[in-house]
């Protein structure tokens, strides 16, 4: 039994050792790749849309009526090479709560931020995405389309809440309200 608990003690000492320490002495350790290189109007987007929240509207071509409310949850927006950038946004739909990578499109006119996607693919969600999305100051703007289906989105940019008080992307054709308990009164 000690020589197991030894051989553990052991085996976690070289999987945990620094890096520099188990080096073949003939070659130097490799320096870490350097994160994408970001001039000032991509520091500032990657700033404000890590942690942030979109909260507005969207409205659908052809339909009167009042706009309909929704929500983005955004964990982090990261450059990934010149005009390509990875969203990680949390998508609630229905049953399906999950936070999704999410490639995006991010170009700039001027130093105004422009995500735009077409045909995009979302797992669990389905496929025919696309949208194009201005952001000003802290002010979205823009056309969504899925599939046949499209519209105008547009809201403000807010910090995110703690886990307990953010609000659910609202459904809209109606299937994420809650069902009525099984001791509810029939209707």
């Amino acid at each position: 039994m000690r020589l197991v608990s030894s051989l553990a003690l052991l085996l976690t000492a070289i999987l945990t050792a620094s890096p520099e320490l188990i080096a073949d002495d003939k070659e130097p350790a490799k320096p870490k790749k350097p994160a994408v290189e970001m001039n000032d109007a991509e520091k500032a987007f990657a700033e404000l849309m890590t942690g942030a929240d979109l909260v507005g509207s969207f409205s659908v071509d052809g339909r009167k009526g009042t706009p309909k409310e929704d929500r983005y949850t955004i964990s982090k927006a990261e450059k990934v090479k010149d005009g390509k950038w990875m969203i990680h946004s949390r998508v609630k739909y229905g049953d399906v709560d999950v936070v999704v990578p999410v490639p995006v499109n991010v170009d700039f006119a001027g130093g105004t931020p422009v995500l735009s996607v077409r045909d995009l693919s979302i797992p669990l969600l389905g496929k025919e995405f696309g949208a194009c999305i201005l952001f000003d100051g802290e002010r979205y703007a823009g056309t969504w389309s899925h599939g046949k289906v499209g519209g105008h989105m547009w809201g403000r940019i807010e910090r995110t809440r703690t886990e307990s008080s953010v609000l659910p992307n609202p459904d809209p054709a109606g299937r994420d309200k809650p069902e009525k308990p099984a001791s509810a009164p029939k209707e």
